[in-house]
């Protein structure tokens, strides 16, 4: 059964509307009633956790993200010896434990589209509009309660990965990082940051589309099948989508061996949070204009 299908059963309708009525103030005679930013982000709150999809998402996000890290782990502590030179140069035990991110970007991005894509499948859209008639306020706040579900799942996802990919690595007797190291802290704060750029990327992505169906879509495009094809772009492209292009340029955040064809760590997150700005400036201007 789909999310956007339990989205309309009635009685999870009527419950989460219920919850929400009691978070927004009643308007009395078009005065003193306003719902503020505060019973905004109370409301969106228990849209989130009332979601059925919300601690599915978050559940196997860790769990795919923990099992890649042991395998890649340990097929990488297995081939280790026989590397060569080179490649033994540029073995990236970072890399190799948080390569989880790739599954953990489509899940978060998939919860983000869904905080609002999910209203709209229900129509729920409409009365969370009449009560709060501040569109932008209402957008604003489900970035926020976002990003407080996001960040802290991401960093755990990153942090989890880390430890099971280096145990695994340590355990094979190839290269591995402790949480002392620079670059690891690197990593799994980094991780949690472009993990939660991702789900606010699927939620602006879901703000202008405003279907499921085609938000996982275009996650799935954007995040994953551009990085899959990028090495076989013709010439200059492909090496411009390999350094600029969003996704790609973030993930440096979660590497430790510095490619110097590929933007640093920092300054491909930074590219990522520029394009989620620029699809939020979209969102806002297409939500505030667009009928509900």
């Amino acid at each position: 059964m789909s999310h956007a299908t339990e989205e309309r059963r009635p009685a999870e309708r009527i419950r989460r509307r219920s919850l929400i009525a009691r978070a927004l103030p009643g308007r009395k005679n078009g005065r003193g009633g306003e719902a503020t930013f505060r019973h905004c982000l109370h409301a969106e709150w228990i849209k989130i956790r009332t979601m059925r999809s919300t601690l599915s998402v978050i559940l196997g996000t860790l769990a795919s993200s923990v099992g890649l890290a042991a395998l890649n782990g340990s097929s990488a502590g297995s081939e280790f010896a026989g590397l060569s030179p080179a490649d033994r140069a540029a073995f990236d035990p970072l890399a190799t434990s948080l390569r989880g991110y790739l599954l953990a970007q489509i899940a978060l991005g998939l919860l983000g589209g869904l905080v609002i894509t999910s209203e709209y499948g229900a129509r729920t859209i409409v009365p969370t509009l009449t009560a709060v008639p501040h569109r932008a306020r209402v957008l604003a706040s489900k970035a926020a309660v976002l990003v407080g579900v996001a960040l802290p799942v991401g960093i755990v996802v990153s942090l989890a990965g880390f430890l099971v990919g280096q145990g695994t690595l340590s355990g094979a007797g190839a290269p591995h990082l402790a949480l002392s190291d620079g670059v690891a802290l690197r990593g799994i704060v980094g991780g949690g940051l472009y993990l939660t750029l991702a789900g606010l990327f699927g939620l602006f992505l879901g703000a202008v589309i405003r279907s499921t169906t085609a938000t996982v879509t275009t996650l799935f495009g954007v995040m994953l099948i551009v990085q899959a094809f990028a090495p076989a772009l013709p010439g200059g492209a492909g090496d411009w989508v390999s350094k600029y292009w969003p996704p790609i340029a973030g993930g440096q955040i979660v590497t430790g061996y510095r490619d110097p064809a590929l933007l640093s760590p920092w300054a491909g997150l930074g590219v990522m949070a520029g394009c989620v700005a620029a699809l939020m400036a979209v969102a806002f201007v297409v939500f505030h204009k667009r009928d509900a």
